[in-house]
């Protein structure tokens, strides 16, 4: 009998229960005692992708892992709000990166939402809103007169006012969690909410504020994905550059022309796909990339360069076999992650009056 904690982990062609299980296990055996997980043990964490994992976790009913995922954030975060770019995987965590990424320091609001969801637990989200709010008010200060957010902040400080398409639209979503858990507290932040909306609006109707990434398949489905286009035009974006980043039963390219195919992307693709309506894609694309299944650990490889035939790099990376159960999930119906995905109970910000 399947475990009613993976039951929905459980997609024909995808995961079986056996599958499901060996995941969720290797995801926890790289995580550390003090909850960090880093991409693999001897690399770096980031707060982005240790975030993601951490999300996986609860998705598979591992919430007190996740909580020690959060804690760790909790320990970590900076006074300004914000959390390194890298730190090493050791005993010192000493920063490998000491830039502070917009998207990485705002992505924790979907996590502490997500988190809630899945337990209901009061206390932790008293206990992560200053987190949360700290870090909403530091990515908050990059933001520029056109919506968009400037990428990171440098290592002494410096404002970075160039804006990514893909940070800016998973901000978005990040936004929206944390009005969703103001609001959860009865604490507006009507601030916050001008902010969203003047964002989507530079997404949907303004690439040129941003930094020309158009050759990355993030830049294509993550204005879907962050929630900020939505509807027929969501459909429409995907559609346009399905030939282009799509691979046939091997998965999505990360970037054209480049003949590498990535499971995080593959992963996010299906997750988009899903919000659109089109779970038929959704799980074609997911079993496309099953080629990158280790079947030892239970993870799954970063990449494979189709026309070499060969896995590259040789990186088995927790946020890769977190991004699947994560699409894995929204398909099988799990309730938290359809919520803080399909944002249709997601506040939104007004439009802009002007521009």
């Amino acid at each position: 009998m399947t475990s009613p904690r993976t039951e929905h982990l459980v997609l024909p062609g995808v995961l079986t229960e056996q599958q499901a299980r060996a995941t969720v296990a290797g995801l926890l055996s790289v995580q550390r005692a003090d909850g960090a997980i880093p991409w693999f043990r001897g690399h770096h964490l980031d707060p982005w992708d240790h975030t993601e994992t951490a999300m996986a976790l609860d998705a598979a009913g591992e919430h007190e892992a996740a909580a020690r995922a959060y804690d760790w954030l909790a320990r970590h975060q900076l006074p300004d709000g914000s959390w390194y770019a890298a730190y090493a995987d050791g005993v010192a965590e000493e920063p490998t990166d000491r830039g502070r990424e917009s998207n990485f320091t705002a992505y924790v609001a979907v996590g502490v939402w997500h988190h809630y969801l899945a337990t209901g637990d009061d206390a932790f989200l008293d206990r992560m809103w200053p987190v949360v709010a700290a870090a909403v008010e530091h990515v908050l200060a990059l933001q520029q007169p056109g919506g968009q957010i400037g990428w990171k902040r440098e290592a002494d400080g410096t404002a970075v006012t160039d804006a990514l398409l893909t940070g800016s639209s998973s901000i978005h979503q990040a936004l929206r969690c944390a009005l969703a858990i103001a609001e959860q507290r009865e604490e507006p932040r009507p601030d916050w909410e001008r902010a969203t909306g003047l964002l989507a609006h530079a997404i949907r109707r303004h690439p040129e504020r941003f930094l020309d990434k158009d050759r990355y398949s993030m830049d294509w489905y993550y204005p879907v994905l962050g929630g900020a286009v939505t509807g027929e035009e969501a459909k429409a974006r995907i559609d346009e550059g399905w030939d282009r980043f799509v691979v046939p039963k091997l998965g999505v390219r990360c970037v054209v022309p480049n003949p590498w195919v990535t499971g995080g992307e593959s992963c996010e693709l299906a997750l988009t796909l899903w919000v659109i309506g089109e779970s038929d894609r959704a799980l074609e694309i997911l079993q496309s990339v099953q080629h990158l299944r280790d079947a030892e650990s239970g993870l799954y490889w970063t990449g494979y360069v189709f026309e070499d035939d060969t896995v590259w790099p040789r990186e088995l990376t927790t946020w890769t076999a977190g991004s699947l159960l994560l699409a894995v999930a929204a398909l099988g119906g799990d309730e938290p992650t359809c919520a803080v995905f399909s944002g249709a109970r997601l506040p939104a910000g007004p439009a802009p009056e002007c521009c």
